[in-house]
């Protein structure tokens, strides 16, 4: 889908400085350029850290999607500015949100017209417990995991989500307008059809190769991690499988007008978690969903490293209290072997986090707060 680069092109956070972000009135951050720990008890703010540096790399926050809800209590903007050197140049990374007003995204000054036109330029992975939703949420944090990883590569993948769900959302309108008048134009609602049809055939082919690429990395991360312990599948569950999109609208015309909105789709699509060819939500202990979570997401790293040529940031948060020993030793040794780039580790204990780096021989920094 996107050729690999022969050269990983170098990147690092430089400085971090916050205000008014989530529990923080006002930080500042310099970091070393491998290895970053923030210790310290629940609640003074180490996973805020992290969010703060997603937050820059994605315009949006990991862990609260309502953005006014990021802003410090009693207080009414907040401000998050990043320092990178990528490829030799340092590039400044503002991130700023007033109450009442549209969250601002700039880079070196110019604000972007649109947030989708960052994506991908701070490529980061975020290893959280809070990644459990994958497993237990509905279909759409799952098809959300799929966008973004895609789209960090993939801008012209981003733009035709986007434009998808807009006419997606505009043959609703349509439906309800039906429903609400009585009416039924069959000449209107099949241009919509066919603008769906023709995105959402796009789409469907870029998930397709897309997990076709990304599955044998995620079943070599899963084999390391937990000794080939278990037979698991990622499998890409699509109605498009089976069925072209056009059919699909035609045989679900009669649902769709009593439902009043449009019920077959890619933005219906899935990924199946199975273990021993059952879900792992019911048929998983939690130290089974674990592992799988963190070769997801490992899996996540190495691809966009290969396909987009450079080291993302990774973010460990809280992971280690999560983690058997086993585990812990495997993600240890990637980081000795240097698999990774720059690392931050939130955790709750200061000597377990400097007794785990210090196994790493890599240099590093530790925060307590």
């Amino acid at each position: 889908m996107v050729f690999i680069l022969s050269a990983i092109l170098q990147m690092h956070l430089k400085n971090l400085s916050l205000i008014n972000y989530k529990n923080i009135a006002e930080a500042n951050y310099s970091f070393d350029t491998k290895i970053n720990c923030f210790t310290g008890r629940n609640g003074v703010g180490k996973t805020n850290v992290l969010d703060a540096i997603y937050h820059l790399a994605y315009g949006r926050s990991y862990f609260n999607p309502l953005a006014v809800q990021n802003i410090k209590h009693g207080e009414d903007f907040f401000v998050i500015e990043g320092t990178f050197e990528k490829n030799g140049r340092s590039e400044q990374v503002v991130c700023s949100l007033k109450k009442g007003l549209k969250k601002v995204l700039k880079r070196n000054g110019k604000p972007y017209d649109k947030f989708s036109e960052h994506v991908g330029f701070i490529p980061l992975v975020i290893i959280s417990p809070s990644d459990n939703d994958l497993i237990v949420e509905g279909s759409e944090t799952r098809r959300k995991f799929l966008d973004t990883v895609i789209s960090q590569l993939d801008p012209a993948y981003l733009q035709e989500l986007i434009n998808y769900q807009k006419v997606v959302a505009q043959r609703n309108a349509l439906l309800k307008y039906f429903a609400l008048n009585h009416a039924f134009d069959r000449d209107t609602l099949y241009i919509y059809n066919e603008q769906l049809s023709a995105m959402g055939h796009a789409i469907f082919e870029k998930r397709k190769q897309f997990l076709d690429d990304f599955v044998p990395i995620f079943n070599k991360h899963h084999q390391a991690i937990t000794g080939s312990a278990d037979e698991v599948a990622l499998v890409y569950d699509s109605q498009l499988h089976n069925k072209t999109l056009t059919e699909l609208f035609d045989e679900n015309l009669q649902r769709d007008r009593v439902l009043q909105y449009t019920s077959v789709g890619i933005h219906k699509d899935d990924l199946l978690f199975e273990i021993q060819g059952h879900p792992i939500k019911k048929f998983g202990s939690q130290g089974q969903q674990k592992s799988y979570l963190i070769a997801l997401k490992l899996a996540q790293f190495e691809f966009i490293k290969k396909q987009g040529g450079v080291l993302p940031l990774l973010l460990f948060d809280d992971v280690f209290d999560k983690l058997d020993e086993f585990r812990v030793q495997k993600i240890v040794q990637m980081i000795d072997d240097k698999v990774f780039g720059q690392i931050f580790i939130s955790d709750t204990h200061p000597e377990r986090t400097e007794a785990i780096v210090k196994e790493t021989h890599q240099s590093y920094t530790i925060f307590n707060m």
